[in-house]
């Protein structure tokens, strides 16, 4: 019913559970998932998960704080992973001016590199920002995405910026943060964005949304994201799960 748009089931904090989180995700309603790969490992690990297992699929690219170590050989065998059958979107890709692991420049090569590719490939973009989004709106705007369009991930601005990206073709996706008290900016994009632009994930295991705050996330918490936005647009729960998940299928090419 549910669709995660965004996890990292590939993560180290999922080695020992798997096959027991995915059961929990089921019990909770969330029935297929995107689990991310951002460098070498978690790429090779997302590509294992989603040819194991049916409702897995993989969003492979090259993080932002991984921007220094791009190079060609890298770019090549990204490309080469990309062709896999289970790959649904280019990412998560973008700027991140918090950690700050490599200059701006730097990373804004990478970025941008990376959008060409997908473009190339004529796949969507998963985008991640943090304390960098102006220059990533600019970036995204400079290389015309609507072309291909993608996600803003984990959606953490304005409903003021969240039109914005969503005037350059993007689909917005909220995660655990839309249920936190004092985030009223997501909050309010939440209730504005157009209900066939609109995703949710987790980004597990980080952002566990409330009631499990500053526990472990996992894909199966999805549903309490849904209830959120289902509240704050008072809308009914499932129509909520059943739309969202058609978003995916629809941006990714599922059609399964």
């Amino acid at each position: 019913m549910i669709f995660d748009s965004h996890t990292h089931l590939n993560a180290e904090q999922f080695n020992d559970d798997i096959p027991e989180t995915l059961q929990r995700a089921q019990e909770l309603g969330v029935t297929e998932m995107a689990v991310v790969g951002f460098d070498t490992p978690t790429i090779e690990k997302s590509l294992v998960l989603s040819q194991e297992y049916a409702n897995i699929f993989s969003i492979i690219g090259w993080h932002p704080t991984e921007a220094g170590s791009y190079n060609k050989e890298i770019e090549d065998k990204l490309q080469e992973q990309l062709t896999s059958p289970k790959v649904v979107a280019l990412g998560e890709i973008g700027l991140d001016y918090y950690w700050m692991e490599d200059p701006k420049d730097v990373q804004e090569k990478v970025f941008r590199r990376q959008i060409a590719i997908a473009k190339e490939m004529h796949l969507p973009i998963s985008i991640h920002t943090r304390d960098a989004i102006e220059d990533t709106y600019r970036i995204l705007k400079d290389e015309g995405v609507k072309d291909i369009g993608g996600i803003m991930h984990s959606f953490s601005g304005s409903g003021e910026w969240a039109e914005r990206f969503l005037d350059l073709g993007m689909h917005i996706s909220f995660s655990g943060v839309v249920t936190f008290k004092k985030a009223l900016d997501v909050q309010e994009a939440a209730r504005l964005v157009p209900l066939d632009r609109l995703l949710v994930e987790t980004d597990a295991p980080y952002l566990a949304p409330v009631p499990y705050r500053g526990k472990r996330n996992e894909p199966g918490y999805t549903r309490y994201v849904v209830e959120k936005i289902a509240e704050l647009r008072e809308m009914p729960f499932e129509e909520v799960a059943t739309l969202t998940r058609e978003n995916a299928h629809r941006l990714f090419g599922i059609t399964q």
